[in-house]
Protein backbone atom coordinates (compact mmCIF):
# COMPACT_ATOMS: atom_id res chain seq x y z
CA UNK A 1 0.00 0.00 0.00
CA UNK A 2 1.13 3.57 -1.25
CA UNK A 3 -0.18 6.27 0.95
CA UNK A 4 0.88 8.80 -2.09
CA UNK A 5 -1.63 6.87 -4.54
CA UNK A 6 -3.93 6.07 -1.61
CA UNK A 7 -8.26 6.28 -2.56
CA UNK A 8 -9.61 9.86 -1.34
CA UNK A 9 -9.91 9.24 2.94
CA UNK A 10 -12.54 7.16 3.86
CA UNK A 11 -15.52 8.68 5.51
CA UNK A 12 -15.28 8.37 9.52
CA UNK A 13 -18.32 6.14 10.48
CA UNK A 14 -20.30 7.49 13.64
CA UNK A 15 -19.10 5.11 16.54
CA UNK A 16 -15.19 7.30 15.95
CA UNK A 17 -17.20 10.65 16.95
CA UNK A 18 -16.51 11.84 19.86
CA UNK A 19 -17.33 15.31 22.01
CA UNK A 20 -14.80 17.90 21.73
CA UNK A 21 -13.14 18.39 24.85
CA UNK A 22 -14.00 21.27 27.10
CA UNK A 23 -14.98 21.76 30.55
CA UNK A 24 -13.32 23.35 33.86
CA UNK A 25 -11.41 20.00 34.57
CA UNK A 26 -9.78 20.08 30.72
CA UNK A 27 -8.94 23.57 31.07
CA UNK A 28 -7.28 23.23 34.80
CA UNK A 29 -5.11 20.35 33.23
CA UNK A 30 -4.06 22.14 30.51
CA UNK A 31 -3.20 25.13 32.30
CA UNK A 32 -1.32 23.61 34.37
CA UNK A 33 0.74 21.51 32.20
CA UNK A 34 1.27 24.94 30.59
CA UNK A 35 2.14 26.68 33.56
CA UNK A 36 4.95 24.06 34.57
CA UNK A 37 6.42 23.73 30.82
CA UNK A 38 5.00 20.10 30.69
CA UNK A 39 3.48 18.17 27.39
CA UNK A 40 0.86 16.01 27.39
CA UNK A 41 0.82 12.77 24.48
CA UNK A 42 -2.76 13.12 24.89
CA UNK A 43 -2.58 16.96 23.31
CA UNK A 44 0.49 16.54 21.17
CA UNK A 45 -0.88 12.95 19.81
CA UNK A 46 -4.26 14.57 18.72
CA UNK A 47 -5.60 11.51 21.08
CA UNK A 48 -9.49 11.33 20.50
CA UNK A 49 -10.22 10.87 24.20
CA UNK A 50 -8.49 13.79 25.58
CA UNK A 51 -11.41 15.57 26.72
CA UNK A 52 -12.84 12.22 28.45
CA UNK A 53 -9.74 11.25 30.23
CA UNK A 54 -8.96 15.29 31.22
CA UNK A 55 -12.73 15.40 32.68
CA UNK A 56 -11.31 12.33 34.76
CA UNK A 57 -8.35 14.18 36.11
CA UNK A 58 -5.66 11.78 34.55
CA UNK A 59 -3.38 12.58 32.02
CA UNK A 60 0.05 11.22 30.39
CA UNK A 61 3.23 13.25 30.35
CA UNK A 62 5.12 13.11 27.46
CA UNK A 63 8.83 13.85 28.93
CA UNK A 64 12.00 14.31 26.90
CA UNK A 65 10.78 17.15 24.81
CA UNK A 66 8.41 16.94 22.45
CA UNK A 67 10.44 16.55 19.11
CA UNK A 68 11.17 12.80 18.42
CA UNK A 69 14.42 11.52 16.22
CA UNK A 70 11.64 9.00 14.25
CA UNK A 71 9.15 9.66 11.74
CA UNK A 72 6.49 7.35 11.61
CA UNK A 73 4.39 7.33 8.91
CA UNK A 74 1.38 7.51 11.33
CA UNK A 75 1.60 9.45 14.34
CA UNK A 76 1.61 13.64 14.59
CA UNK A 77 4.60 14.17 17.06
CA UNK A 78 6.85 16.18 15.68
CA UNK A 79 9.61 14.98 13.97
CA UNK A 80 13.08 16.36 14.07
CA UNK A 81 16.16 17.46 16.06
CA UNK A 82 15.28 17.28 19.70
CA UNK A 83 16.17 19.88 22.62
CA UNK A 84 18.87 19.34 24.81
CA UNK A 85 17.33 17.38 27.93
CA UNK A 86 15.84 19.39 30.82
CA UNK A 87 17.25 18.03 33.98
CA UNK A 88 14.82 19.98 36.01
CA UNK A 89 11.92 18.55 33.42
CA UNK A 90 11.07 15.51 36.58
CA UNK A 91 10.79 17.99 39.40
CA UNK A 92 7.76 20.00 37.43
CA UNK A 93 6.66 16.70 36.93
CA UNK A 94 6.21 15.85 40.20
CA UNK A 95 4.55 19.54 41.12
CA UNK A 96 2.04 18.60 38.24
CA UNK A 97 1.04 15.31 39.83
CA UNK A 98 0.71 16.99 43.34
CA UNK A 99 -1.20 20.02 41.71
CA UNK A 100 -3.57 17.43 40.35
CA UNK A 101 -3.77 15.25 42.94
CA UNK A 102 -3.21 11.95 40.86
CA UNK A 103 -3.03 8.86 41.99
CA UNK A 104 -1.88 6.85 38.72
CA UNK A 105 0.66 8.33 36.48
CA UNK A 106 1.58 7.48 33.13
CA UNK A 107 4.93 8.83 32.16
CA UNK A 108 5.79 8.23 28.04
CA UNK A 109 8.32 10.04 25.65
CA UNK A 110 9.31 10.78 22.00
CA UNK A 111 12.13 8.19 20.52
CA UNK A 112 15.41 10.17 21.65
CA UNK A 113 17.75 8.25 19.44
CA UNK A 114 20.46 10.99 19.87
CA UNK A 115 20.52 9.94 23.65
CA UNK A 116 23.40 7.41 25.11
CA UNK A 117 20.62 5.46 26.89
CA UNK A 118 17.51 6.48 24.36
CA UNK A 119 16.32 8.77 27.88
CA UNK A 120 15.62 5.60 30.31
CA UNK A 121 17.90 7.85 33.17
CA UNK A 122 15.39 10.38 32.77
CA UNK A 123 12.64 8.19 33.43
CA UNK A 124 14.31 6.50 36.03
CA UNK A 125 14.77 9.52 37.60
CA UNK A 126 11.30 10.96 37.27
CA UNK A 127 10.18 7.53 38.76
CA UNK A 128 12.31 7.77 41.83
CA UNK A 129 10.94 11.52 42.47
CA UNK A 130 7.75 10.18 42.17
CA UNK A 131 8.06 7.76 44.46
CA UNK A 132 10.08 9.74 47.33
CA UNK A 133 7.74 12.94 47.17
CA UNK A 134 4.20 11.02 46.24
CA UNK A 135 4.94 7.11 47.79
CA UNK A 136 1.37 6.61 47.19
CA UNK A 137 0.79 7.96 43.36
CA UNK A 138 1.36 4.24 40.92
CA UNK A 139 3.83 4.38 37.83
CA UNK A 140 3.59 3.19 34.65
CA UNK A 141 5.54 4.40 31.47
CA UNK A 142 5.44 3.94 28.49
CA UNK A 143 8.63 3.63 26.76
CA UNK A 144 10.45 3.50 23.51
CA UNK A 145 12.67 0.66 22.20
CA UNK A 146 15.74 2.21 23.26
CA UNK A 147 17.44 0.83 20.09
CA UNK A 148 17.43 -2.50 22.07
CA UNK A 149 20.08 -1.62 24.90
CA UNK A 150 19.16 -4.07 27.60
CA UNK A 151 21.37 -1.70 30.04
CA UNK A 152 18.98 1.44 29.67
CA UNK A 153 16.10 -1.35 29.87
CA UNK A 154 17.33 -2.30 33.33
CA UNK A 155 17.99 1.24 34.66
CA UNK A 156 13.81 1.59 34.08
CA UNK A 157 12.86 -1.82 35.66
CA UNK A 158 15.52 -0.93 38.30
CA UNK A 159 13.11 2.14 39.19
CA UNK A 160 10.22 0.21 39.98
CA UNK A 161 7.21 1.48 38.32
CA UNK A 162 4.15 -0.40 38.65
CA UNK A 163 3.41 -1.18 34.69
CA UNK A 164 6.05 -1.15 32.23
CA UNK A 165 4.62 -0.62 28.53
CA UNK A 166 6.27 -1.02 24.94
CA UNK A 167 3.80 -0.40 21.97
CA UNK A 168 4.31 -2.90 19.03
CA UNK A 169 2.09 -0.25 17.24
CA UNK A 170 1.11 -1.96 14.03
CA UNK A 171 1.73 -5.46 12.37
CA UNK A 172 4.71 -6.95 11.72
CA UNK A 173 3.86 -6.87 7.44
CA UNK A 174 3.93 -3.05 8.22
CA UNK A 175 7.08 -1.99 9.77
CA UNK A 176 8.70 -1.16 6.70
CA UNK A 177 6.84 1.43 5.55
CA UNK A 178 5.50 2.85 8.41
CA UNK A 179 8.06 2.29 11.25
CA UNK A 180 11.56 2.26 9.13
CA UNK A 181 13.55 2.67 11.81
CA UNK A 182 11.86 0.56 14.06
CA UNK A 183 12.33 -3.55 14.41
CA UNK A 184 9.96 -5.56 14.97
CA UNK A 185 11.59 -8.27 16.89
CA UNK A 186 13.72 -5.71 18.43
CA UNK A 187 10.28 -4.73 20.13
CA UNK A 188 9.71 -8.45 21.06
CA UNK A 189 13.15 -8.72 22.88
CA UNK A 190 12.02 -5.65 25.29
CA UNK A 191 8.74 -7.25 25.97
CA UNK A 192 9.93 -10.56 26.65
CA UNK A 193 12.75 -9.42 29.21
CA UNK A 194 10.55 -7.95 31.09
CA UNK A 195 9.04 -11.50 32.11
CA UNK A 196 11.43 -12.59 34.78
CA UNK A 197 10.68 -9.25 36.95
CA UNK A 198 7.07 -10.37 38.55
CA UNK A 199 6.71 -7.38 40.41
CA UNK A 200 5.91 -5.38 37.17
CA UNK A 201 3.27 -5.83 34.81
CA UNK A 202 3.98 -5.70 31.03
CA UNK A 203 2.03 -4.17 29.06
CA UNK A 204 1.95 -3.15 24.85
CA UNK A 205 -0.84 -2.44 22.04
CA UNK A 206 -1.19 -1.81 18.21
CA UNK A 207 -3.26 0.36 15.88
CA UNK A 208 -5.44 -1.62 13.30
CA UNK A 209 -7.39 -0.24 9.77
CA UNK A 210 -3.58 0.85 8.74
CA UNK A 211 -3.76 -2.16 6.03
CA UNK A 212 -3.30 -4.99 7.81
CA UNK A 213 -4.91 -8.65 7.04
CA UNK A 214 -6.85 -10.63 9.63
CA UNK A 215 -4.15 -13.14 9.79
CA UNK A 216 -1.63 -10.38 10.64
CA UNK A 217 -3.46 -8.80 13.63
CA UNK A 218 -4.04 -12.78 15.06
CA UNK A 219 -0.18 -13.59 14.60
CA UNK A 220 0.58 -10.24 16.02
CA UNK A 221 -1.49 -11.44 19.15
CA UNK A 222 0.63 -14.78 19.01
CA UNK A 223 4.10 -13.10 18.92
CA UNK A 224 3.50 -11.11 22.44
CA UNK A 225 1.72 -14.39 23.72
CA UNK A 226 4.71 -16.05 23.65
CA UNK A 227 6.71 -13.48 25.25
CA UNK A 228 4.46 -13.80 28.20
CA UNK A 229 3.32 -9.92 27.71
CA UNK A 230 0.31 -9.81 30.04
CA UNK A 231 -1.83 -6.81 28.95
CA UNK A 232 -2.77 -5.69 25.26
CA UNK A 233 -5.11 -2.75 24.00
CA UNK A 234 -5.92 -2.60 20.41
CA UNK A 235 -7.07 1.01 19.20
CA UNK A 236 -8.73 1.65 15.51
CA UNK A 237 -6.10 4.04 13.80
CA UNK A 238 -7.49 7.58 12.67
CA UNK A 239 -5.34 9.55 10.34
CA UNK A 240 -3.91 12.79 12.35
CA UNK A 241 -3.38 14.80 8.71
CA UNK A 242 -3.64 14.78 4.88
CA UNK A 243 0.00 13.61 4.78
CA UNK A 244 0.19 10.77 7.24
CA UNK A 245 -0.74 7.37 5.76
CA UNK A 246 -4.68 7.06 5.15
CA UNK A 247 -6.92 4.51 6.92
CA UNK A 248 -7.53 1.42 4.71
CA UNK A 249 -10.25 0.61 6.99
CA UNK A 250 -12.45 1.30 9.75
CA UNK A 251 -13.59 -1.91 11.80
CA UNK A 252 -16.68 -1.91 13.52
CA UNK A 253 -17.14 -2.49 16.97
CA UNK A 254 -18.01 -6.04 16.72
CA UNK A 255 -14.91 -6.74 14.90
CA UNK A 256 -13.05 -5.61 17.87
CA UNK A 257 -14.63 -8.07 20.48
CA UNK A 258 -13.98 -10.61 18.10
CA UNK A 259 -10.58 -10.02 18.32
CA UNK A 260 -10.55 -9.25 22.14
CA UNK A 261 -11.52 -12.69 22.67
CA UNK A 262 -9.09 -14.08 20.56
CA UNK A 263 -6.46 -12.14 22.43
CA UNK A 264 -7.57 -13.27 25.63
CA UNK A 265 -7.77 -17.21 24.69
CA UNK A 266 -4.46 -16.92 23.95
CA UNK A 267 -3.77 -15.89 27.41
CA UNK A 268 -3.43 -12.42 28.08
CA UNK A 269 -4.78 -11.30 31.60
CA UNK A 270 -6.52 -8.38 30.40
CA UNK A 271 -7.28 -6.93 26.78
CA UNK A 272 -9.30 -3.78 26.44
CA UNK A 273 -10.31 -3.31 22.08
CA UNK A 274 -12.28 -1.18 20.39
CA UNK A 275 -12.38 1.86 18.21
CA UNK A 276 -11.40 4.54 20.79
CA UNK A 277 -8.71 2.79 22.64
CA UNK A 278 -5.50 3.68 22.86
CA UNK A 279 -2.29 2.70 25.41
CA UNK A 280 -2.80 5.26 28.24
CA UNK A 281 -6.88 5.31 27.81
CA UNK A 282 -8.34 4.52 31.14
CA UNK A 283 -5.03 3.50 31.94
CA UNK A 284 -5.34 3.39 36.24
CA UNK A 285 -8.63 1.41 36.01
CA UNK A 286 -7.24 -1.27 33.07
CA UNK A 287 -3.87 -1.49 35.36
CA UNK A 288 -5.45 -1.89 38.71
CA UNK A 289 -7.49 -4.61 37.28
CA UNK A 290 -6.21 -8.00 38.16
Amino acid sequence: MNAKTALPPLRKPPWLKVRLPGGEEDRRIARTLAELRLHSVCQEALCPNRGECFQAGTATFLILGDTCTRGCRYCHIRQGTPAPVDADEPERLVEAVRTLGLRYVVITSVTRDDLPDGGAGHFAHCIHLLRTRLPDCRIEVLIPDLQGSRAALERIIDAGPEVINHNIEVARSLFPALRPRGDYKRSLRLLAALHPHRDIVSKSGFMIGLGETRDAIVALLHDLATVRCQRVTIGQYQQPTRRHWPVARYYPPAEFAEIREIALGLGFRHVEAGPLVRSSYHAAIFSLDG
